[in-house]
């Protein structure tokens, strides 16, 4: 299988290309540098070196062709509002219009469960990321595409734990980033599970059965 990640130089992004290569997939996405692209193909991923900014669906297209799914896990993490805007707003509709463009059907979305940060004393630029959030998430599901959003709780770098909770709502907690990356590659490799929102926490259930767990 091929797979186009956009945002694979991020942590979740360079996690699931890492996973996907050791299973035997094909594995291509978009950097922002040269240097970048250099320590990509090094382990064997096909980089395109552009920025997102400056993109549109037609010059996005050629770089997804061919490819059977495009995975965007790019984020600004609740930054500046003109990097939310730019990248967890306009770049994920560039590439939603960029994959049929491609012939590309499938599309996965990595966002952000509602929840994530709740309780804690946000700034408006994060209030401004989470309603970003929630209306790419909105425009993907009203898209023609074969699509899926995994909303993941609060990312935390640490060694994953190999099992999750998922479903269509759960509470909010937190889960690694590794443990994100694997379901990701079970979710990418489970066609069966189609146009659907998915949350995603740290549980008690093995990965793959988690995932399984949501064949309709």
């Amino acid at each position: 299988m091929k797979i186009f990640i956009i945002g694979v130089s991020g942590r979740v992004g360079g996690l699931l290309a890492a996973h996907l290569i050791d299973r035997g997939d094909d594995v291509a996405g978009l950097v922002r540098r040269d240097e970048q692209r250099a320590a990509l193909v090094a382990r064997g991923i096909t980089a395109h070196v552009a920025e997102l900014a400056d993109l549109t669906a037609d010059s996005l297209a050629p770089m997804l062709a061919g490819a059977d799914v495009v995975v965007y896990t790019a984020g600004s993490n609740g930054g500046a509002r003109e990097a939310t805007a730019a990248i967890d707003g306009e770049g994920v509709l560039i590439a939603l219009d960029a994959a049929p463009l491609a012939g590309v059907d499938r599309f996965l979305l990595v966002s952000v469960l509602p929840e994530a940060g709740r309780g804690q004393r946000l700034g408006d630029d994060v209030e401004f990321y989470f309603a970003v959030k929630k209306l790419v998430d909105v425009t993907v599901s009203m898209s023609d595409l074969d699509w899926l959003i995994l909303r993941p709780s609060l990312l935390v770098d640490r060694p994953g734990i190999g099992t999750i909770s998922l479903s269509p709502a759960q509470p909010h907690d937190e889960i690694s980033r590794e443990d994100v990356a694997v379901t990701l590659a079970e979710l990418i490799h489970e066609p069966r599970i189609r146009r659907r929102i998915l949350e995603l926490t740290q549980g008690s259930t093995q990965i793959a059965r988690a995932v399984v767990a949501n064949v309709p």
